[in-house]
């Protein structure tokens, strides 16, 4: 089985493999793999217990999304998304949470560079803009998006939640990679959205959104960088996994042309592959520490510090760099043959390159926000941590 949660399993990765080709020319999920996604149940792991979810601990989800991505890193990507869009949901206050959660399954893209400005009105604001990277969009019912709100001389950053029927998408992904997350841009012109379906981007980074005094669990006062962080971090990591296993698969097989000898009898191809199974090791060490310190400090009840959170965000973004890098080296030592569209090394290869360049993975920013705080320095209020 792939987890202990249900529906996810084995079968439900190797349908994912089956697929990605398919995923890829359609520039979004197929349709059998948003059945199966719907039918597993899984996009209701984090959704709170009062609205009939599972309500598991945040952790819960990144095993899973992980290992889904031995299948295909785009659905994983998509996927896990999906799922954590649910917890975001599950941030805002309580009647916003009545009206999304109350015709599940709530399927949300959630672009969140604040592109967008909400002007105040009667009631809430009357938001415009335009939003890039909506993973998930082709399918969507609800959408999260983050905007400048409130008059002009106090803006404050807010996440705002409406219904699809205020976006038009603009077809504009067409990419070398993560073709099936389907992240076409989000337009939004002039829509009203209430007050009860806003949250502070403030409360939100901190963990102290409506949503963690509302159902009073561990789960909801994650904050959100981290939780974001690592939970994008897990198809980089469950595609290198993979990527090791086939190309340890491929030693066996792989005749080298004009030497006549089979690879895995060359010393420098099993160096390849113990290089590789060591740092995954030591990123699965990395992620579980990373993951343990947060979960203790919420399980407390207290709030996750700047420097925490920081270090959060660095160990995902070393996470995605050092997956990119052991892909990177495994193909090269690989042969030619894997640039065939066949083989399913390209796919994870390309699908990598392009979640590593999500800005949360910005490895310089993460070093300097990391060294920053932990000598005790300010840093920018608007900092992504």
């Amino acid at each position: 089985m792939l987890s202990t949660q249900p529906g996810i399993t084995d079968e439900f990765v190797a349908a994912l493999a089956d697929r990605a080709a398919e995923a890829e020319t359609l520039r979004r999920l197929p349709d059998a793999t948003l059945e199966d996604l719907l039918a597993s149940g899984f996009t209701d792991l984090l959704v709170p217990a009062r609205y009939g979810g599972q309500q598991a601990p945040f952790p819960a989800l990144l095993d899973p999304v992980r290992r889904l991505a031995h299948g295909c890193t785009s659905s994983a990507w998509t996927i896990g998304f999906f799922t954590l869009h649910n917890w975001m949901l599950a941030l805002f206050g309580e009647q916003a949470q009545d009206e999304a959660f109350g015709s599940r399954p709530f399927l949300a893209p959630a672009p969140l560079a604040p592109t967008g400005r909400g002007r105040p009105v009667d009631g809430g604001i009357r938001l415009t803009g335009r939003w890039s990277w909506a993973t998930g969009v082709m399918h969507g019912n609800w959408i999260i998006v983050a905007a400048l709100c409130g008059p002009d001389d106090a803006p404050y950053p807010a996440l705002a939640l409406l219904p699809m029927s205020a976006v038009t998408v603009a077809d504009i992904w067409h990419t070398d990679g993560t073709r099936a997350t389907g992240s076409n841009d989000a337009i939004v012109t002039d829509a009203f959205v209430p007050e009860h379906r806003l949250v502070k981007v403030t409360d939100i980074y901190a963990g102290t959104a409506p949503g963690a005094g509302l159902h009073d669990v561990a789960t909801y006062r994650w904050p959100m960088v981290p939780a974001l962080a690592l939970l994008a971090a897990m198809p980089a990591l469950g595609s290198a996994e993979r990527v090791t296993r086939l190309y340890a698969d491929r030693l066996a097989e792989r005749v080298l042309p004009y030497e006549g000898v089979v690879q895995k009898d060359k010393p420098i191809a099993q160096a390849h592959l113990a290089g590789a199974q060591v740092r995954l090791r030591a990123l699965h060490g990395l992620l579980a520490d990373t993951v343990g310190e947060i979960e203790a400090v919420v399980q407390r009840g207290d709030t996750v510090d700047k420097p925490v959170r920081a270090q959060a965000r660095l160990a995902a973004a070393h996470i995605v760099a050092e997956s990119r890098a052991m892909i990177t080296e495994l193909l090269g030592a690989g042969g030619a043959s894997i640039h065939f569209l066949s083989s399913p090394l390209q796919r994870f290869k390309r699908d990598v390159d392009v979640l590593a360049g999500h800005v949360v993975f910005d490895y310089d920013t993460s070093r300097e926000l990391a060294g920053a705080l932990a000598l005790g320095m300010k840093i920018p209020r608007t900092s992504m941590i």
